[in-house]
C-alpha cells in the first residue's frame, strides 16, 4: 500500500515539475510564480505596516501641538510608501529575464514614477514651509488664503525643473533645450514687459504687504475695499458699488492711503462765533469745547484754541483723536460733539457765525449813520 501511494505521488509530482519547468518568454513558470509571490508578500507587509504603524503615528501626531510631526508622517504616507510600492514591483520584475525593450520600458516607468513623487515631495515641502512662514505673520490665516498666485508660480517652476532633470536622466541632451528656453525667455520678456512687471509687483505686494484683502484704500481720487489680489491685477470694490480693477504695477507706483492700518484717527475742525460775543463768553468757549469732546467715549482730547480773527467770525480750532479706525464711529462722535456745542452755545447766548457783511455810511460831516438814519439823510438830500 505504501508503495502504491508513493507511486501516485510521483505520478503527480512529475507533471507538476514539468509544468514548473516550462519556459515562456525566457522565464520558467516557477520564476513567474516566485516573482508574483514575492511581490504579493512584500506588498502585504507594506500594507500591514501602513495599516498599523502609520495609523498609530497619525493618531500620536494629532495629539501633539507641533505640526512638523504631522507633516513628516503625511509625507511618508503620501510619497515614501508609494515609492516603496513602485520599487517592490520593479525589483520583483527585475528578477525575470526580460526582453531589452521590456526592460527599457520598465526602467522608464519606474523613473517616471519616482520623478513624479520627488517633484510632488519637493513642491509640497516648499509650499508647506511657505505656509508656515506666512502663518507666523499678523493675520496669517487670511494671508494663507492669498497664496494662490505664488503657489501656481512655484509649482510651474518646480515641474519645469523636474522635467528637465527627468529628460537629463533619460539620456537626452538638455543643453540645447535650456539654451532655447533662455532665448525664448528673452523674447517673451521683451514681448510681455507689462505682464512680467505686474507679476513681479505681485510678489512685492505679497511679501512687502502694503495692503491686504479687506483693507480700505484711497488711490488718488479712487477709494474702496480690496477684494482680490491677483497675479496681474488687484480688484477693489468702491463705496458706490462698482468694481475697480488696477494693474499691480499701477498700485505699487501710486501713493496709497491705507486706512485699515490706522489705529486712531486725528480730527481737526473749526467753529466760528460772531464778533458780538462778549469777552467773558469768548474766554469760556475753549473750556466748553474741551468738555464737549471729553464727554464722548473712545476719544482723546488734544487742544482747543481761539485761533484767529476771521472775516466775519472769531475762529476756534479743536483737535482730538478717535481711538478707532471705523469711519462710522468717527462720524457718530463728531455728530454728538456738534449737538453738544450747539446746546452749550445756546445756553451762553453765543451765536455761531455765518458769512455777513456790514455797510457803514457817513453823512457830510463825517459821522457814521445807522441804516434808518442813512435812509432819512438820503431822502432829504433828494428833496433838496
Amino acid at each position: 500500500m505504501f508503495i502504491l501511494l508513493s507511486t501516485k505521488i510521483i505520478d503527480v509530482y512529475v507533471p507538476m515539475n514539468e509544468f514548473l519547468e516550462k519556459t515562456y518568454y525566457n522565464n520558467t513558470v516557477q520564476d513567474y510564480l516566485i516573482v508574483i509571490g514575492g511581490i504579493l508578500v512584500a506588498l502585504s507587509i507594506m500594507r500591514l505596516f501602513k495599516g498599523i504603524v502609520i495609523t498609530r503615528l497619525k493618531k500620536w501626531a494629532a495629539s501633539t501641538a507641533n505640526h512638523v510631526d504631522d507633516y513628516v508622517i503625511t509625507t511618508i504616507d503620501k510619497f515614501i510608501i508609494p515609492a516603496v510600492y513602485a520599487w517592490i514591483v520593479y525589483f520583483g520584475l527585475s528578477y525575470l529575464t526580460l526582453h531589452p525593450r521590456v526592460q527599457d520600458i520598465l526602467s522608464v516607468a519606474i523613473t517616471v514614477m519616482v520623478t513624479f513623487l520627488v517633484i510632488r515631495f519637493v513642491s509640497s515641502t516648499i509650499l508647506q514651509l511657505l505656509r508656515h512662514y506666512v502663518r507666523r505673520q499678523e493675520n496669517g490665516e487670511e494671508k494663507v488664503k492669498q497664496l494662490g498666485g505664488v503657489i501656481l508660480i512655484i509649482n510651474v517652476f518646480i515641474w519645469v525643473m523636474g522635467l528637465l532633470f527627468f529628460f537629463d536622466n533619460m539620456g537626452y541632451d538638455i543643453t540645447a533645450v535650456i539654451a532655447g528656453l533662455g532665448i525664448g525667455g528673452i523674447a517673451i520678456a521683451l514681448a510681455a514687459q507689462n505682464i512680467l512687471g505686474d507679476l513681479f509687483n505681485y510678489f512685492v505686494i505679497f511679501f512687502d504687504r502694503p495692503f491686504e484683502v479687506g483693507d480700505f484704500l484711497i488711490i488718488d481720487d479712487k477709494l474702496g475695499v480690496v477684494e482680490y489680489i491677483g497675479i496681474k491685477t488687484t480688484r477693489i470694490k468702491s463705496l458706490s458699488g462698482e468694481q475697480l480693477v488696477f494693474s499691480n504695477s499701477d498700485l505699487t507706483g501710486s501713493r496709497i492711503h491705507n486706512y485699515k492700518r490706522m489705529q486712531r484717527r486725528r480730527v481737526l475742525f473749526n467753529i466760528g462765533v460772531t464778533y458780538q460775543t462778549s469777552y467773558e463768553n469768548l474766554k469760556r468757549i475753549p473750556g466748553v469745547l474741551k468738555s464737549a469732546v471729553e464727554d464722548q467715549e473712545n476719544v482723546e482730547f488734544d487742544r482747543a484754541h481761539f485761533k484767529a480773527y476771521g472775516n466775519s467770525s472769531l475762529d476756534f480750532e479743536i483737535v482730538y483723536y478717535v481711538l478707532s479706525s471705523d469711519y462710522n464711529i468717527y462720524m457718530d462722535i463728531q455728530q454728538a460733539i456738534n449737538f453738544r456745542i450747539f446746546e452749550e452755545f445756546k445756553k451762553m447766548d453765543v451765536e455761531i457765525a455765518y458769512p455777513t457783511r456790514t455797510l457803514y455810511l457817513m453823512n457830510g460831516d463825517g459821522e457814521k449813520m445807522t441804516g434808518d438814519e442813512a435812509m432819512n439823510w438820503s431822502a432829504q438830500n433828494r428833496n433838496q
